[in-house]
């Protein structure tokens, strides 16, 4: 039987309107109006219902003429093989951070570039990307989270060959800026097509996963920068070598399913469905329970779209208008900054050159700039394994502090005599540039787990746009410039005085102000954001002093893996009775 794709299929049209109505024709049930923080135990009450409700949809696909996937696999292999791909996206970014470092030892002599427009190569990825930020809204809405990830696909492999074949300033910058529109479609849609796909204990760990690209690609990208060193013509074939992974990364995705909330925010629930039983499948009830929960939360969330439409056109209004959407946004994106402006962009884009500022020679400078691209990498690995089990709060707090140790020692390395130790100052510089990439390497994930966890799903696209353009607005602002600020601060002023107080400030915005979402599903992470700013606060308060409680008292391990996000959820159900608003 000649069958349609699966994107565009459409069943029968007494079929259709059944699969309409499959789930709000189920009798009303608690998990409406629950204002507690477990929807999924919720669920767990209704196994009649859920049960009715997956046979009739396994009836309905079986009798339907949808195309079966691309890749027929078991569930968890499903799963593992779409993060894999998809967060090869990471390491295109990381490769593109860590290359254009080893091409400005040799590019801006070739093109005859002055400082400023060297700063505007360097930068001109963050600026790009800023506008693949706007791009991410209608790229994610109209096009979904796969093909969206696709078209960045097809920015990254041109933006690389008008890099590798420029002849000019004008031909380079136009390179890296198209690059950077790709970069800002990939790095907004690929965590939330991860978070929107795989199961909740393990989502803070695979989009991790996306970060330890990343690092892996910034490390890929010296080694690439180091074999080509001796060769003539080596910026352009450092600059090229991006578009092998990004031809990898876009075969893939040719093969995968979209992901399977997405569909339900179209509407396409029957889709949904077939993509859900293949990724995840529907032999455990909490896999059953999880989906109609989605299917449920999807419906409330359509009725809501219809009646704000009803108003106004503008959807996105709800970040200003509704509680829970401003808490939201201001979060994320405050995280997002800080991510930024704690140096991270300005020590990897410069990284060859900083090496060369404090004795290394140019083939020294490209070899040691491994060495803090390996570190990054390392530090990203705890982050994949227990990113769930220890939680955010954990990761962002122990983290800073380890940062900001890196950051002192590379600001006293700029106050030593290069002319009279200069063993001491690059061996001072390199450990500094460890410590701080060890400890980085954990927070720097956040910067993609938190957007993808905290947005409701008919506004995810337009919150991740918002993170996305954060990212590369706080990127492009360091990058461009770091230069300029290393003359104004000092070197050791801005390491420790700029970088490092924000470092600080950080921790304390940290301390009262994020909320723990481990082990909840995205749709139960709405439920945390529903409730007053003061009350979280409080929360915080009480379980900072708790944790410190039993930490002085050595129960250690009873303060790391105690679960504060349920105790969270569970207060919040006794002392509130505010209906949320997921």
């Amino acid at each position: 039987m000649e069958s349609k794709p699966a994107s565009d299929s459409t069943p029968p049209g007494d079929m259709k309107e059944h699969i309409e109505h499959d789930v709000s024709d189920l009798p009303s049930t608690t998990l409406d109006a629950t204002n507690g923080n477990d929807l999924f135990n919720v669920a767990k009450h209704e196994r009649p219902q859920v049960d009715a409700f997956i046979d009739r949809l396994e009836a309905q696909l079986h009798h339907s003429t949808l195309t079966p996937p691309r890749i027929t696999i078991p569930p968890r292999w499903f799963t593992a093989t779409m993060v894999v791909f998809a967060s090869l996206g990471g390491l295109l970014f990381g490769l593109d951070q860590s290359l254009i470092s080893g091409a400005l030892l040799f590019l801006p002599h070739d093109l005859h570039l002055d400082a400023q427009q060297e700063s505007f190569v360097s930068s001109g990825v963050p600026l790009g990307a800023i506008a693949g930020a706007v791009m991410l809204i209608p790229a994610n809405e109209y096009l979904g989270r796969r093909r969206a990830i696709i078209l960045a696909l097809a920015l990254y492999t041109l933006g690389a060959a008008l890099e590798a074949g420029a002849i000019s300033y004008p031909m380079m910058l136009v390179g890296r800026l198209i690059l950077g529109l790709g970069v800002g479609i990939e790095t907004g849609t690929v965590p939330v097509y991860v978070a929107e796909s795989v199961e909740r204990k393990y989502r803070g760990n695979l989009v991790s996963a996306y970060q330890m690209n990343i690092a892996l690609g910034e490390v890929l990208g010296y080694v690439v920068a180091a074999i080509f060193l001796d060769v003539p013509g080596n910026w352009r074939y450092i600059l090229g070598a991006s578009v092998v992974f990004s031809t990898i990364m876009w075969a893939g995705m040719l093969i995968l399913p979209e992901s399977p909330r997405f569909l339900l925010h179209k509407g396409q629930q029957l889709q949904a469905y077939q993509v859900w039983k293949h990724i995840r499948g529907v032999d455990t009830f909490d896999a059953k329970a999880e989906f109609y929960v989605m299917v449920r939360i999807a419906e409330t969330e359509e009725r809501e779209m219809k009646a704000k439409r009803a108003v106004t056109k503008f959807v996105w209004l709800d970040f200003v208008k509704v509680p829970r959407a401003r808490r939201a946004i201001v979060y994320a994106n405050i995280m997002i900054l800080l991510g930024q402006f704690v140096g991270i962009n300005g020590i990897m884009y410069y990284m060859a050159t900083l090496m060369q500022q404090v004795g290394f020679d140019t083939a020294d400078a490209t070899y040691m700039s491994m060495v803090g691209g390996g570190a990054l990498f390392l530090g990203t690995i705890p982050a994949i394994f227990y990113m769930e089990r220890f939680g955010r709060r954990f990761w962002a707090m122990t983290m800073l502090p380890g940062c900001l140790i890196g950051l002192a020692l590379i600001g006293a390395n700029y106050q030593l005599d290069a002319t009279t130790n200069p063993a001491g100052v690059q061996g001072l510089y390199l450990g500094g540039v460890i410590v701080y990439m060890l400890f980085y390497g954990p927070y720097a994930c956040l910067t993609w787990v938190i957007p993808s966890d905290v947005y409701p799903t008919y506004l995810r696209s337009y919150g991740m746009a918002t993170s996305d353009a954060m990212v590369f607005l706080g990127s492009f602002i360091v990058t461009y410039n770091f230069a300029a600020m290393q003359a104004a601060m000092t070197k050791t002023g801005l390491m420790l005085g700029f970088f490092g107080g924000i470092t600080v400030l950080g921790w304390f915005y940290q301390l009262f102000f994020m909320p723990e979402v481990k082990d909840m599903t995205l749709e139960e992470v709405g439920i945390v954001f529903s409730t007053p700013t003061r009350q979280l606060v409080r929360e915080n308060i009480a379980n900072t002093q708790r944790t410190a409680s039993l930490a002085l008292h050595g129960r250690f391990r009873e303060a790391l893996f105690r679960d504060k996000s349920r105790e969270h959820g569970a207060h919040l159900t006794q002392t509130t009775g505010e209906k949320t608003d997921v």
